[in-house]
Formats: structure tokens, sequence, C-alpha cells
């Protein structure tokens, strides 16, 4: 897929490694189900779901314009990707009741960051 990125006052023309795409889609969507398993095997599937749902976190994309772009890193940019949110996720570990929905934003925030790693590769940015 190629993307057109703004790196400073040039542009540059960008395909996204296939193997950027595994990555951030397998620990968005497989990784959950064997950290559900660690958690608690009985009640694994309904955890998986908890995981999943805090991928809901991606609706302050929506406050962005463009929405989407490829070349942007999400970590300090969208209000619930900014570092002092990460900070509150880190926080919602410690009480028993939040601890599924802070492991689940924290794997977001992680795989997020992993893109931002890819992206700076990619574009040199």
């Amino acid at each position: 897929m190629a993307a057109a990125c703004h790196c400073g006052n040039s542009q540059l023309t960008v395909v996204l490694p296939r193997m950027q795409q595994i990555i951030h889609y397998f620990l968005h969507f497989g990784f959950p189900v064997f950290v559900a398993l660690l958690i608690d095997r009985s009640r694994w599937f309904r955890i998986y779901v908890v995981l999943l749902l805090t991928m809901l976190v991606d609706l302050d994309h929506l406050l962005a314009v463009p929405v989407f772009n490829p070349c942007r890193c999400s970590i300090g940019f969208h209000p619930l990707h900014s570092y002092y949110a990460i900070g509150v996720y880190i926080l919602l570990l410690f009480p028993r009741k939040t601890r599924v929905i802070a492991i689940g934003l924290l794997l977001h925030m992680l795989t997020d960051g992993i893109d931002c790693l890819f992206i700076i590769r990619n574009t040199g940015c």
C-alpha cells in the first residue's frame, strides 16, 4: 500500500511493509488470546472480548485531520494515545477491577509504539 508522507518540507512515498501489517494485526487480535489465557483460562473468552473492546481507544483518531495518516505516529499525537493517558492506563493496573482494561490499553499502546518504530525506520522521520 503506497502512502504519501510528509517529513519536514519533503514529501515521501512509502510502501507500508506487509510485515508491519502482519505484526500490527497479530498484536491487536492474536496476541490478546494468549494474554487472556494467561490471565484466567476459565474465563479467557470474556477477557479476550474486553481486551478487544479496548481498541475503542482508537476513536480519538476521528479527531485528527486526516483521520488516517499511515506516516503519523499515534503515540503522543492522539488524546487517548498521549503520554498522560498512558500514565493513567498504568495507574489502572493497580485496582483489580480495572486491571484487564489497563492491560488491553497498554497492549494497544505497545502495538502502536511498534508501529511508530516501523514509521521511523521506513520514512526516516
